[in-house]
């Protein structure tokens, strides 16, 4: 998935991360995450300082929008709207749960990180199309090998 992360901190990336479900079959291991975590190790605490962005490619899921609450991230800057509308990213940033306020920008190079989104999605489908047809082409291929 082309979805990555990052955490500024005066004016430097201190931590990236990028979206690893599939890879480590952990439900857990979107972008926000692993960079959240990431600048967790690096400040030896679960709060962010002060001043901490968190930049993303799309809008975040529950979980993550309230791991950048719990570790108090100050700004979060995202890129795509999540399409399906199940983000509730305005509603958790809102919602003041954890005595933190974090501020929440969406739309920040919408178009190019949508683009990117829909051209990952749309290779991987087509992808997905070929294998089928190179898989029946050469079930084909092997029926009429048996026939003979």
């Amino acid at each position: 998935m082309p979805i990555g992360a990052v955490i500024v901190y005066e004016d430097k990336v201190i931590a990236s991360g990028y979206n690893r479900r599939a890879k480590l079959q952990l439900a857990s291991a979107h972008a926000e995450m692993m960079a959240i975590d990431r600048a967790c190790k690096k400040f030896h605490s679960w709060r962010l300082p002060e001043g901490c962005e968190l930049y993303v490619s799309l809008e975040p899921c529950p979980m993550c929008m309230g791991a950048a609450l719990n570790a108090r991230v100050d700004k979060l800057y995202f890129g795509a709207y999540e399409q399906k509308g199940r983000s509730l990213t305005d509603q958790i940033a809102e919602a003041n749960l954890l005595n933190h306020k974090t501020e929440v920008v969406g739309g920040v190079l919408e178009e190019e990180c949508s683009a990117l989104l829909t051209d990952f999605f749309s290779s991987m489908r087509q992808r997905a199309k070929e294998e089928k047809q190179r898989r029946r082409a050469q079930e084909e291929q092997t029926d009429n090998l048996e026939e003979l």
